[in-house]
């Protein structure tokens, strides 16, 4: 497949099609994380940068990583070690990166919108990384593809549950994108306070009860509760909430027998799930931290090996 992305900031700009692209390029570099030496020399005298201006464990690490295993120069900027804590604007630290001719920009911002905004102004490939509360592709593809290695290409007749803090995350707007192109059915569960404005033109359906959500489900995907991005008078407190939506073993009575649990993390044991489903067998949240790395070696490969239209 000829890749004809400059960027990657949403997964509503792909189609199926390049999705199962995606993942049978993170195939191979899942074998090659498999390997005694985990790198390739594909991006050999390429650069990357990790502009994120927003805390970050798994993304970011995961992206260097990824740069370094395929044989990349990556190159951290956060907010703390940047001139954007000294005024200077998003754009003009963009344009002063793109001076030094990186190749690719992976970035996390507070803005939703804030990738994009990059993207029209640079001529390297942009990655979203997450912006606000807009997106996150690379987690809803490196979720998919997590479950793509129990359920196969085809999601159709699996039914998702995505649970918690629906209104903040951006997380659970990229995997209903991506769900449902895959052909699952998915479902939302969030007190009221946590739900966004607009769902009803989103393609789930939505609870109230968390037991009733959860009848029938092949996976669960717990959110973290964005309590940096909430205003107060959203949740009475944490201990209530935990008690109500709090994901514990009595949920999956009603579930399928073979139902997974997912978290993107960081995991707040105890108030979005107990700790002992969080690790228990059938917990994919380990898996999801691999399967990061194999996604975003093949975000990085085709995004920065791509042939523009003056090379072709």
């Amino acid at each position: 497949m000829q890749w004809n992305h400059k960027d990657l900031l949403t997964i509503s700009q792909l189609n199926r099609e390049e999705i199962g692209y995606i993942f049978k390029i993170a195939d191979r570099f899942d074998e090659v994380n498999m390997r005694p030496v985990k790198k390739v020399p594909v991006l050999k005298g390429k650069s990357v940068v990790l502009f994120f201006a927003e805390a970050s464990t798994r993304t970011k690490t995961s992206f260097d990583i990824a740069g370094k295993r395929l044989s990349a120069d990556t190159f951290s900027l956060t907010k703390t070690g940047s001139s954007l804590q000294k005024g200077e604007t998003l754009k003009d630290t963009a344009l002063t990166l793109q001076a030094m001719r990186p190749d690719a920009i992976v970035l996390r911002h507070w803005s939703s919108g804030a990738a994009d905004f990059l993207a029209k102004r640079l001529h390297c490939s942009v990655i979203n990384a997450g912006d606000g509360r807009h997106a996150h592709p690379s987690q809803a593809l490196l979720d998919g593809f997590t479950l793509r290695s129990v359920w196969g290409e085809d999601f159709t007749g699996k039914t998702v549950l995505i649970l918690g803090d629906i209104a903040h995350s951006r997380v659970a707007r990229s995997d209903v994108q991506l769900l449902t192109m895959l052909g699952a059915k998915v479902r939302m569960c969030a007190p009221r306070t946590l739900l966004p404005c607009g769902m009803r033109t989103w393609p789930v359906t939505v609870y109230e009860h968390l037991a009733t959500a959860c009848k029938g489900v092949d996976a669960i995907i717990c959110l973290r509760l964005q309590l940096e991005r909430q205003k107060a008078g959203l949740l009475p407190d944490l201990r209530e909430y935990a008690m109500t939506y709090g994901l514990d073993f009595s949920h999956l009575q009603q579930a399928s027998p073979d139902v997974k649990i997912m978290h993107p993390g960081p995991i707040n044991r105890g108030v979005e799930i107990s700790s002992a489903l969080a690790d228990a067998s059938n917990s994919l949240v380990l898996n999801q931290v691999a399967s990061g790395v194999a996604v975003r070696m093949a975000i990085l490969y085709l995004h920065m090996t791509r042939e523009t239209a003056e090379e072709r």
